[in-house]
């Protein structure tokens, strides 16, 4: 790309390689948590649903803080995985996991909706046909659900892509590994002269974050009618 210097674009491929990986391991944990909030009956509910939505709310640096408490190599759950040779923490796989957990409200909240506002007549008319709930709910929720669901994968992918305070508190800013556009930008600004490469990747993440909404629409209402004619 003749528009970046090949230290923006790597900020660039590496943003896009974290953002991809964070949607692509969190949106089935995402389908399942919002067909659990939209249609089962558990203790502990909302507690599960205020679990969910509290990255929205709490200070991205503190969500990267517990994250390096938990994931990092002297972690409970990060010890246990360093003994067995997986490290995430200062790794690019630990910004995809940072953007992942910071980018899942807005997926599960999306995916949510689209759930409760399919027809429980129609999933109850499956069950009565015999179909088990697994079944009813691959054939019946899910395609009806599509347009939520990819809805949820495309603005969990544009957070993801933007996702600054806990990916740098939990993996630093390390060039090549885990410095990506929002990092690459803070970094841009700290030394002189940085200015130009900060705008560049400024219009680049304006450019994405409109066409993942566009394509995010434009998908919705095209698998919503092709579900509304069948």
């Amino acid at each position: 790309m003749g528009f970046l210097a090949p230290e923006e674009w790597q900020a660039v491929a590496l943003s896009l390689r974290v953002s991809l990986l964070a949607t692509a391991v969190s949106l089935p944990l995402g389908i399942l948590v919002a067909h659990a909030l939209a249609r089962w009956r558990f203790p502990g509910k909302q507690i599960l649903n205020g679990a969910v939505h509290l990255p929205l709310i709490l200070p991205p640096v503190v969500t990267g803080y517990l994250l390096l408490l938990t994931m990092g190599t002297q972690g409970p759950v990060g010890g246990l995985l360093a003994e067995m040779g997986i490290v995430v923490a200062f790794r690019w796989t630990g910004a995809a996991l940072a953007a992942g957990i910071m980018a899942f409200p807005l997926m599960v909240r999306a995916i949510r909706l689209s759930i409760e506002a399919t027809d429980p007549g129609l999933e109850q008319a499956a069950s009565t046909l015999g179909a088990s709930p697994l079944w009813v709910f691959i054939t019946v929720t899910l395609p009806i659900a599509l347009p939520g669901i990819i809805a949820g994968a495309i603005l969990a992918f544009a957070k993801a892509m933007g996702e600054f305070g806990a990916t740098i508190t939990f993996v630093s800013n390390i060039p090549g590994q885990t410095r990506t556009i929002p990092s690459a930008i803070y970094a841009f600004l700290q030394v002189p002269g940085g200015e130009d490469s900060a705008m560049k990747l400024v219009v680049v993440s304006v450019v994405v974050a409109m066409g993942a909404l566009l394509a995010s629409e434009i998908l919705a209402r095209r698998v919503a009618a092709r579900v509304g004619g069948r």
